[in-house]
């Protein structure tokens, strides 16, 4: 009868705004050290460490494509976690130092021959990645278990998305400034006390989170069975349709943030503007803050599809930008309205998935369901979403440091407005057939509500 009484209860609970604050410092550490690299990592390896193009975006694809397949391995292992503090929370603290460690390995950069660097380069890219999902599939996976009321989720997840949004605009804003102030004239210096600073502040934030979330549904929380854990997915067809929409929203939005620098530097001709449109993107803020009121009025589908739509339309006006700073920045803000909508509805709606698997199969595989749905379309979809400007940049002849060719500004250009807001377009039309399984949720909600009294 107690646990009848604590469940109901559960349901109605608010949460407060300090557990907020601390489930928000889980992205805002996330986004700090992990956005730091999706942003800079490409620019890096070939204007900094001195690797060509070519280089550089192989040790893109290969390291993401492989680290990607650890996401459902992290998923089975939290569904496997059983502790006093939770499935989930746990790997806040556990993780936090490989987090960090690895964040500043990556630009630790020692010299090496060409071949070395290479290597070195994507051993360090591939195991910070493998501690990226390891930190950041808790992330997803505890927030079904944060609270069972939806709108509270929402209200979790915005929060969490606007920390992230703060780590973001950190990041994207100051990196390249204060690397270049630590460094002097020594850029590979500069970049490498930039990344100890930020990996310190990373630290400090996921050990805050670890102190101050706290999970529910521990009386739903059993050890699963691989295969069981695979089940979950079994007809899943509305988390099937969010996972392949989550790869093409990181595939348009890792195209576009991985050639700023580039095409600050060489189309326009003002390398620091690069900082500027990157400060920018906290107008995803606005899109965030505007999802409570969108999902009032509209279908979560309908919401996540306008904010892909919206992220499109921004990203084809860069086309006809030319040289005006103003008018980039404008439309820049536009696409980042609604990337913002974008990347957060996919986090919040993947609980509803969870529920959804518990209903048709039986089982609620939390981690293994929102550690594919996250993590692995991020690492998929930012990998190769890396990936492609890079080989388009070398197929039109692009070297580092020098004045482009028309090719490679074309390339460049090209990189950053249509790859873009094609990707975000196709993510848009899948998204489509979720509509109708939306519809199910309230039926599906009582049926588990009623299941568990």
């Amino acid at each position: 009868m107690t646990n009848r009484v604590g469940n109901a209860i559960q349901q109605n609970v608010k949460i407060p705004f300090h557990r907020m604050l601390a489930y928000a410092s889980t992205d805002a550490a996330g986004n700090l050290l992990y956005t730091t690299v999706t942003t800079f990592i490409l620019y890096y390896y070939t204007d900094v460490f001195g690797l060509s193009v070519a280089a550089a975006g192989t040790i893109l694809l290969a390291a993401r494509i492989l680290d990607a397949f650890d996401a459902p391995v992290w998923g089975f292992i939290i569904d496997h976690t059983h502790t006093r503090w939770g499935q989930s929370r746990p790997y806040f603290l556990w993780m936090a130092f490989p987090f960090a460690i690895l964040f500043v390995l990556m630009f630790w950069s020692p010299q090496l021959s060409t071949t070395g660097k290479f290597w070195w380069a994507m051993i360090t890219y591939l195991l910070f990645g493998i501690s990226y999902t390891g930190m950041s599939t808790p992330i997803t996976s505890i927030l079904p278990n944060l609270s069972n009321d939806s709108d509270e989720r929402i209200k979790m997840n915005s929060t969490r998305m606007i920390g992230g949004n703060i780590g973001y605009f950190v990041t994207a804003t100051f990196t390249l400034g204060i690397a270049a102030f630590l460094g002097k004239d020594n850029a590979l210096l500069g970049w490498r006390n930039t990344a100890i600073i930020f990996a310190i502040i990373g630290f400090a934030l996921l050990l805050f989170a670890f102190f101050d979330t706290k999970e529910i549904n521990t009386n739903r929380q059993k050890a699963l069975p691989i295969k069981d854990s695979i089940k979950a997915a079994k007809s899943n067809w509305p988390w099937f349709i969010l996972v392949i929409v989550f790869v093409f929203y990181w595939l348009g939005n890792a195209s576009r943030t991985s050639v700023v620098v580039y095409y600050a530097q060489y189309n326009l001709g003002v390398k620091n503007f690069a900082s500027v449109l990157n400060a920018l993107v906290m107008f995803q803020m606005v899109g965030m803050l505007l999802i409570p009121l969108l999902v009032k009025k509209f279908k979560k589908a309908h919401v996540l599809i306008m904010g892909m739509t919206l992220a499109a339309i921004g990203q084809v006006l860069i086309a006809f930008a030319g040289q005006s700073l103003i008018f980039l920045a404008i439309v820049w803000s536009i696409a980042s309205i609604g990337t913002g909508i974008a990347v957060s509805m996919p986090f919040a709606m993947l609980s509803d998935t969870v529920d959804y698997g518990e209903w048709k199969n039986g089982i609620r595989a939390s981690g293994f369901l929102t550690a594919i749905g996250s993590s692995f379309a991020i690492k998929i979809g930012s990998g190769l979403g890396g990936w492609a400007p890079s080989m388009i940049l070398n197929h039109a002849g692009y070297k580092a440091g020098v004045t482009q060719s028309a090719t490679a500004l074309s390339a460049i250009k090209f990189s950053i407005s249509y790859l873009p807001a094609l990707f975000f377009i196709i993510g848009a039309a899948i998204m489509i057939f979720y509509v109708k399984y939306e519809k199910q949720e309230s039926t599906i909600k009582q049926a588990l509500a009623d299941h568990g009294e």
